[in-house]
């Protein structure tokens, strides 16, 4: 009995599927662009909704698993766990991590909203458009 061979994929095939995963990869870890803007205050719109946000992950003792916790409106926000800082936006030295501002139904999906707090400095920033620009709170 004779066994067809499998044929490999082409060197370009092969090559699509890393760069898919490397993409894939990227985007996942969110990446800070590294063309962020840094602002020492933060007078948009929504800063109250983040400074409210701060308050009550600051209560919950700023959880640093990723996951899904109760919010005082009967719903669930999500703290994706920690920010590497990694294009060096924010200020070098200490640990971030990350928290969404506003709630949702449990396992809905996230918006770009975001706080980051230092836990070394206890320093809070706010993040309207996913990384792109920070806000100190």
């Amino acid at each position: 009995m004779h066994t067809p061979l499998r044929s490999r994929p082409s060197l370009a095939a092969r090559l699509a599927v890393i760069l898919a995963a490397i993409v894939s990869f990227t985007a996942l870890v969110g990446v800070v662009p590294a063309n962020a803007s840094v602002y020492s205050s933060c007078n948009i719109s929504r800063c109250s909704d983040a400074r409210s946000a701060r308050s009550t992950w600051q209560s919950k003792g700023y959880p640093t698993t990723a996951g899904w916790y109760t919010w005082p409106d009967g719903r669930y926000n999500y703290t994706g766990g920690r920010f590497e800082n990694r294009e060096g936006q924010l200020p070098s030295g200490g640990t971030y991590y990350e928290y969404d501002v506003y709630s949702r139904s449990r396992g809905a999906a996230r918006d770009a909203y975001r706080i980051v707090v230092n836990r070394s400095s206890g320093a809070v920033w706010f993040s309207p458009n996913h990384y792109t620009d920070f806000y100190r709170l």
